[in-house]
């Protein structure tokens, strides 16, 4: 419409209506010798008016902006002629943005630790350099006896790197696992707290307030004592033809969960959880994603394991896999 103003020297109003939007902008205006026509105006024109007001808008924004400044300036001048009795409360909670600040932030707090470190450490198998990322401060604590408690999935059992890393640390670090653990935690002498502070750890939170650090270290314990050694094989499920893992995602399909939250929780991929859904499908005699809902109901999966009869494992028309 606004090439034919151009190329016309002008277009009806009627003709204009369909393209409001040309009027909202200015780029057509009305003709002053007949004003059911309009005219095409210069875009420079246009954008010139347009970039004026973000122009205005940008200057009142840096005007805010250094008279904020400018206030926080006079507080922090204050600051000199305060009391140090609170001293310490402003870095009870400290966002660490970057992994360089990260890393300064864990090196630190590894130089002052002299006792105790706890550590959750969620996901799959740990990779090599994963581990050797830490291992620098772990041989530091070490040096200096500090004690080290491990927390992780059941499926890093199968990374050999950190076999190989817990055989280098030796009687230094505990390690034990669990189905599921929260998200990665590092606890110094019971004293400061790491935690990530989003989804890809680009950010962390160090918390020193002594009231969430004791909540985590609580939270931790709890865990502990829930977890199997690393040493110890994992209990059988009682049922022949399903492994502890495939258990575990049977209790979480039963929840409700979709394939993608259930691999995220226990640690291991998509593609996994979705062949292990298979398998359980294939022992329990299930031809749906349904019936095998109802199986897992049957056989008690769907929470703690219990010795059951052959009678109540048996489906019409179907076999069934026998209770050890």
């Amino acid at each position: 419409m606004y090439s034919r103003a151009v190329r016309r020297g002008r277009v009806s109003r009627h003709d204009a209506d369909a393209v409001p939007c040309l009027l909202e902008l200015a780029l057509l205006h009305p003709d002053p010798d007949d004003m059911d026509w309009l005219v095409p105006t210069s875009p420079q024109e246009v954008m010139t008016r347009l970039l004026r007001g973000v122009y205005d808008e940008i200057s009142a924004s840096q005007r805010r902006m250094g008279s904020a400044v400018t206030a926080f300036e006079w507080y922090a001048g204050l600051g000199g002629r305060t009391s140090t009795a609170g001293a310490g409360e402003g870095t009870a909670i400290r966002v660490l943005d970057g992994s360089s600040r990260i890393q300064a932030a864990l090196d630190k707090a590894t130089e002052e630790c002299t006792t105790e470190v706890l550590t959750v450490q969620p996901g799959g198998i740990r990779r090599e350099h994963e581990l050797s990322e830490g291992l620098h401060r772990a041989l530091a604590l070490r040096g200096r006896g500090v004690r080290m408690r491990d927390l992780y999935n059941h499926v890093a059992r199968h990374g050999q790197g950190l076999l190989n890393y817990l055989d280098l640390m030796g009687d230094a670090v505990q390690a034990r696992t669990l189905d599921e653990v929260i998200d990665r935690l590092i606890l110094f002498d019971r004293t400061v707290a790491f935690i990530p502070a989003n989804a890809d750890r680009t950010m962390a939170l160090e918390l020193r307030h002594p009231a969430l650090v004791e909540y985590l270290v609580t939270v931790f314990d709890r865990l502990w004592r829930l977890a199997i050694p690393l040493t110890a094989p994992l209990p059988d499920t009682g049922i022949e033809g399903i492994s502890h893992r495939e258990q575990s995602i049977a209790a979480l399909l039963a929840e409700g969960h979709q394939d993608a939250v259930i691999a995220e929780r226990l640690g291991i991929s998509v593609r996994t959880c979705r062949a292990h859904i298979a398998r359980l499908s294939e022992t329990l005699g299930a031809a749906s994603r349904t019936q095998l809902g109802v199986r897992i109901a049957q056989v008690g999966l769907d929470g703690p394991a219990r010795p059951l009869s052959p009678a109540e494992l048996t489906l019409p028309d179907q076999g069934s896999p026998t209770v050890r």
